[in-house]
């Protein structure tokens, strides 16, 4: 499974963006209530060290990988929205240090490590895809 989002779907298109970004629906997964202390705590500035960073946000992130890539919801923007408002980070950070090939994000290997990720079994096969494009628009 796959987080998609087509690269040019938050560039100005005066017709249809404002169309593209209303058409999500709400995200069911209370990302409000999550614990972004597994990143917070680990991924600091100023250096903010990209392999600390980025074990920190698969951690996070991966357990969540169904309800992410979901394309008809706005659980991607809702997450990294959250981040953003806890951890403070420099635009783009996840997205420019983040990177393992095309496919996005390897979820194979990543185990929930907080209790907040208990409800959502982590399935082998996800890849989260976290383009350029997205968080380039969130931060």
């Amino acid at each position: 499974m796959t987080f998609l989002c087509a690269v040019d779907e938050f560039e100005s298109h005066p017709s249809t963006s404002r169309a593209l970004l209303q058409a999500k629906a709400t995200c069911k997964e209370d990302f409000a209530a999550k614990n972004y202390t597994i990143i917070t705590s680990k991924c600091k500035g100023p250096n903010y060290p990209a392999k600390v960073c980025c074990s920190a946000f698969k951690d996070f992130a991966c357990p969540f990988a169904e309800v992410l890539n979901d394309e008809k919801t706005d659980c991607a923007s809702t997450m990294f929205s959250y981040i953003n408002l806890y951890g403070r980070y420099p635009p783009g950070i996840f997205a420019n240090m983040c990177k393992e090939g095309k496919e996005g994000l390897d979820c194979t290997d990543v185990t929930p490590t907080s209790s907040s990720h208990a409800s959502i079994p982590l399935v082998s096969t996800h890849v989260l895809l976290i383009t350029v494009s997205i968080l380039f628009h969130l931060f």
